[in-house]
Order: C-alpha cells, then sequence, then structure tokens
C-alpha cells in the first residue's frame, strides 16, 4: 500500500507531502491545478517514462520519495531478493532529476537502476486512464489476467515443458554426439586397432627404456661385473676368509677365549659376503641376453613412443586413450538404440505438455465465458449494456505457460466489429471498460497493488458516475484505490480526499494539495457541483451525495 509522497521542485510543485490512506482516496480539483503532476510525480519515482523536463524552474534538481508498507508475502519482496536488496515492512523509494536531465534512483538507501525501479513498480501500483498503455490495456498481460480470474494453477504445464525442454536438449546433445563420432569413425576403427595391437602397458616404456639401455652396456660391465664375482669367490675374498676361519679355530682351543669375538665377526662377514655374491650373480644374469633381445625391446619402446606422439599423449596415457576411443565408438555402436530411447522420452514429454496445455486451454476457454458474462453485467448500470466484450483466446506458440494467446477485446454496438480496448473505445467508454474488467478480475480474490484511477469517470454523469464510483467503492474493499476525478459523485464516495490547487503570486505559481475534514469535503463537492458560487442548495446537494 502506498502511504506516502513526498515531491520536491517538480514542475509548479516547490514541496509536497502527502499521507494516502487505504481505501478509496479521492483527489479532485479545478482542470490544470496540478492533479497530472501529481501522477507524473509518482510515475516518475516509479520509473515510468514521462515528461522529459520535470525540473521545477530555478531549481537545480527535482525529487520524489514515495514509500509503500509491505505485506509479508508482497511480490515486492521477490524482486528486492534478485536485485540484492534487504526487504523489510516499509519500502523507500526516492529518485532525483538534475537540471540536465540526470536521473538517480535510490530503493531503501541503495541505488538502483531504473529497470529495478519498473519491476518494482509493476508490483506495487497500476495505473488506469485512457492514454495508459500498462495495467489492462497492455495484451501481453492478458493471459496472466484471466489465469487469475479462473483460479487455475500452471505448475503442471510450466514443470511439463521444463521436462520437455529438457528431453530435447538430451535428445539433441546425444545426435550431436552421434554426428560427431559417425564423422570420425574411420579413424577411431583404426586407431583402436592399432592401439589394442600394440596393447601398451602402464609404465612399460620406462622399463624398456632402462632394460634397453641397460643391454646396450652389458658388454662394458659385465667383464667388470664378472672379475669383481671371482674376487668375491673361492679364489678370492671367500677363500681367503674360510682359511682365516680354519686357522683361527685351530688358534682357538690355546687362546684362552681371545679369539672368539673375531671368529664372530668373521662369520657375520662372510653371511654379507654370501648376500653380495648372490646380488652379482643376479646381475650377471641380467645381462645375459639373447642379441635379438635389444632389437625386440627397441622395437617396441619405438613403437609406444610413436603412438604417443601420434596421439599427443604420454606413452602412459595411451592405454587410458584407448578406452577412450572405445567409449565413443560404443557411442557409434549403441547409438540408433540410445537415440530410438531418447525419441521415445520426447515423445512422451510431448504427451504430458499436451495434456498439461490442453486442461490449461480448457480452463480459459470456461472462464473467457464465465468473464464475458461477468462483464456484461457490470457494463449495464455503467450504460454500457449495448457493448460487447469478448475474450478471444487464439492458439500461440507453445511454452511454459501453454498454447493460448489472450486478448480482451470490445465492441461499443452489437454488429460492430471487435478490436483492442484501447483501439475501439472512446476516452469515457474505455473508462468504464477498465474499471468493469477490474472490478471482475479482483472478485477471485484481494490484490497488492494500489489502483489508480485517472478520470475514469470522463464523459459520464448522473447516475453512470454515480455506478462507477459504487464499482471503486468495491475495489477499495479489497486494495487501495486513488481516483482523479471531477465527479461529484464519485468524489462523494470516497473515504479519503484531497483538493489540488493552483495558487499564483507575483514571482511563481505552485500546486498545494490539501486535505479536506467532513466540512471542507461538503464545500468542495458543493463546488464540484454549482461552480465558483457555492451555494446553500449546492451544499445540502453535496450532503444528499455523501450520505447516499
Amino acid at each position: 500500500m502506498l502511504r506516502g509522497l513526498d515531491i520536491r521542485d517538480m514542475l509548479i510543485i516547490d514541496r509536497l507531502e502527502l499521507a494516502f490512506q487505504p481505501g478509496l482516496n479521492v483527489l479532485t480539483g479545478e482542470t490544470g491545478a496540478g492533479k497530472s503532476i501529481l501522477l507524473d510525480s509518482l510515475g516518475f519515482v516509479l520509473g515510468w517514462r514521462g515528461r522529459a523536463e520535470l525540473v521545477r524552474a530555478g531549481a537545480a534538481q527535482g525529487e520524489v520519495t514515495a514509500w509503500f508498507d509491505l505485506a509479508k508475502d508482497h511480490p515486492a519482496r521477490a524482486v528486492l531478493e534478485e536485485a540484492g536488496i534487504v526487504a523489510e515492512d516499509e519500502l523507500i523509494l526516492r529518485r532525483v532529476n538534475t537540471r540536465e536531465g540526470r536521473k538517480t534512483a535510490w530503493v531503501n538507501d541503495r541505488r538502483v537502476s531504473g529497470e529495478v525501479l519498473r519491476a518494482l513498480s509493476d508490483t506495487l501500483v497500476e495505473l488506469h486512464g485512457q492514454h495508459d498503455d500498462r495495467g489492462l490495456l497492455n495484451p501481453r498481460g492478458h493471459r496472466a489476467m484471466l489465469d487469475t480470474f479462473a483460479g487455475v494453477d500452471g505448475t503442471k504445464t510450466r514443470s511439463a515443458w521444463r521436462a520437455l525442454g529438457a528431453a530435447r536438449k538430451d535428445r539433441a546433445a546425444a545426435t550431436a554426439r552421434l554426428a560427431e563420432v559417425q564423422a570420425e569413425e574411420d579413424y577411431l576403427r583404426h586407431a583402436v586397432a592399432e592401439l589394442d595391437a600394440l596393447a601398451p602397458e602402464q609404465s612399460e616404456e620406462a622399463e624398456l627404456d632402462t632394460r634397453r639401455r641397460m643391454m646396450q652396456s652389458a658388454e662394458k660391465i659385465r667383464a667388470d661385473i664378472a672379475r669383481a664375482h671371482e674376487a668375491l669367490g673361492l679364489q678370492g675374498a671367500e677363500g681367503t676368509l674360510t682359511d682365516a676361519t680354519r686357522w683361527l679355530i685351530g688358534a682357538a682351543e690355546q687362546a684362552e677365549g681371545t679369539l672368539d669375538g673375531p671368529l664372530a665377526a668373521i662369520e657375520r662377514a662372510m653371511l654379507e659376503l654370501d648376500a653380495a655374491q648372490q646380488g652379482v650373480v643376479r646381475c650377471l644374469d641380467a645381462l645375459t641376453f639373447n642379441p635379438s633381445e635389444l632389437e625386440d625391446t627397441e622395437e617396441r619402446l619405438f613403437a609406444i613412443r610413436g603412438l604417443a606422439r601420434k596421439h599427443n599423449v604420454l606413452p602412459d596415457d595411451l592405454r587410458a586413450f584407448a578406452d577412450d576411443l572405445r567409449g565413443r565408438l560404443a557411442v557409434l555402436d549403441s547409438g540408433a538404440s540410445d537415440l530410438a530411447d531418447l525419441d521415445a522420452a520426447v515423445e512422451q514429454a510431448e504427451a504430458e505438455y499436451a495434456k498439461a496445455a490442453d486442461a490449461l486451454h480448457s480452463a480459459r476457454v470456461k472462464a473467457a465465458k464465465a468473464l464475458d458474462k461477468a462483464m456484461a453485467a457490470e457494463l449495464a448500470p455503467l450504460k454500457m449494456e449495448r457493448a460487447v466484450f469478448a475474450t478471444q483466446i487464439s492458439a500461440a506458440e507453445p511454452g511454459p505457460d501453454g498454447r493460448d494467446a489472450v486478448a480482451f477485446t470490445v465492441a461499443t454496438n452489437p454488429g460492430a466489429p471487435t478490436g483492442p480496448l484501447n483501439k475501439i473505445a472512446s476516452g469515457g467508454e474505455l473508462s468504464r471498460f477498465l474499471l468493469a474488467l477490474k472490478v471482475c478480475l479482483t472478485q477471485a480474490g484481494g490484490e497488492s497493488l494500489t489502483m489508480i484511477f485517472d478520470e475514469i469517470d470522463r464523459g459520464v454523469g448522473g447516475a453512470t458516475a454515480d455506478a462507477v464510483g459504487r464499482r471503486l467503492v468495491d475495489l477499495s474493499v479489497k486494495m487501495q484505490v486513488l481516483v482523479v476525478t471531477h465527479s461529484p459523485q464519485v468524489a462523494a464516495l470516497g473515504g479519503h480526499h484531497w483538493r489540488v490547487e493552483k495558487r499564483q503570486d507575483a514571482d511563481a505559481t505552485t500546486s498545494t494539495v490539501t486535505a479536506l475534514d467532513p466540512s471542507a469535503r461538503v464545500d468542495e463537492i458543493a463546488r464540484m457541483l454549482s461552480g465558483d458560487t457555492i451555494t446553500d442548495a449546492a451544499r445540502e446537494a453535496a450532503k444528499a451525495l455523501m450520505s447516499n
């Protein structure tokens, strides 16, 4: 709900602060007093398109602040969250326009773009008037309005649309993968056959390289190792230690135990010597190879390295690379079967979407008939009983909200061609169409919007104006309504009343707004009835209107 509006240095307003109330708020005043400036200022702070020159003459900048109460479930909270702004129970919008035309906006003291303002305004305020291109006159929103009137939930359709999109995406991805594999089928089959024939093992390249280098240097080092083996054997260290042991054992009996230590040390040395001999023997065995083995080792080593260079991978990655190629071939081999499964999934998703969209279409057709009937009942008291309102439902491109395009059309007389609201109806007729439509659309439940009607009673009077006012009262039970009016019948039904006046002095012209008490309301409505001269009869007529 709009709680207040503070305007500074905008057009002919120097400083003005208004505190609006729930229910029906009425603004009256002479033509040219500045009522439209209030709406221009409100539209400015909400980011709407409007007049280019808004700053009051002589001022450096103009500024408008508007504050709203937000319920816990108000849709503006979602817009704030998306913009990264903490939502509170009070929402404050402020926008400044410099003399040079530069505009700056803040939401709860957080600087924002005009786009954020406009997104918020869609959840806060709805303006209706004969020149309005938003709200009910915007055909893009008619489908959502009809759904609200019908009380339908499009969750199933939106869910089915998402599922259909996912199924189509999966099929497209699989088709693309299959086409890619098919384009390189010959390469894949040749590469896999080549890799399978070689069958490289993990770490084999390093092992082959080590073996190759060992065989290349075998002859040179084998002679030295053989001499070392001989030096460690019976003709060398082993024989010497054996002789030393035999001599020491023979002398140990007369040595009174002094040779026990040396004999134990020699025994340990013999054990280590045996281990060394065994290692040398193993090395000699390893260095013993068939001359053709070196050639075979080099051939396999070079084959592995060549294949790694060919496919631009490390030798140790050849096995994993081969597995990847085999996986791509598996896609090719099973591609037809997989595509058939994905096609079936798409068909199933299309059927589910069609079922949900058809159910939504049926609900909309039923609701359209009910809305047309409700509109006929509303238009009759507004002296438009010959007018025809029709909700047209036509086929549209499938989407998350179904396959229907919805448009509200009118014909001012039976048999006359139908067309869009703002193309067929005249100013006064359009206002009444809009009012009747809004009354019908809000019968489904309350709304969080503040409704503003700009001279919606233009071109009507008497009983018709009274009917307009009573429907505005009905709307104000469920939402806050602001109406700019020249009709005394409408003004008399207001719950809160402000008079807009233009004041002129030698230096400037300014516009002021005054909240009216009951006595002042009588005089204002009497003025609207009789003109500048307020008579007692006019006052009595005003009181009668207010008490009716």
